[in-house]
């Protein structure tokens, strides 16, 4: 900042402090309220869906979820099946989870072993009915 030698200098230097203060004021205080109103809970929840739903692999990762769970169960289903032997139910439980974390974790490579059955029998039927 250069020397001020004058009065009318003095009080250019004041009013241009002071209206620089209102300017630099106002803008804490919009930026203080936008803070303010994001972290209400109800605009946190809005903001996280909105981040959710925006996800390009949201839909993605609840289909291979929900596939790993169905085919867990059913594999329970068909290896219990309607036994009341409790050593037989316990194994069933550990062959659910392990086929259930299995295709949930690896979703791609059951995609593409389902498609190579889908085609061997496919194929299989081709070949029988010519």
């Amino acid at each position: 900042m250069e020397k001020i030698t004058s009065a009318t200098g003095l009080k250019n230097a004041i009013l241009l402090l002071e209206t620089d203060h209102t300017i630099q004021g106002q803008l804490l205080k919009e930026q203080f309220n936008f803070a303010y109103e994001s972290f209400k809970p109800v605009n946190l929840i809005k903001s996280t869906v909105k981040d959710l739903a925006s996800s390009p692999y949201l839909i993605d990762n609840i289909l291979a979820t929900g596939i790993g769970i169905a085919t867990g169960f059913l594999s329970k289903k068909i290896f219990v099946g309607s036994s009341g032997n409790l050593f037989r139910k316990l194994l069933g439980s550990f062959l659910q989870a392990g086929v259930t974390n299995t295709v949930s974790q690896h979703p791609d490579t059951v995609k593409s072993f389902g498609q190579l059955i889908f085609q061997y029998f496919s194929h299989k039927r081709k070949m029988n009915s010519e």
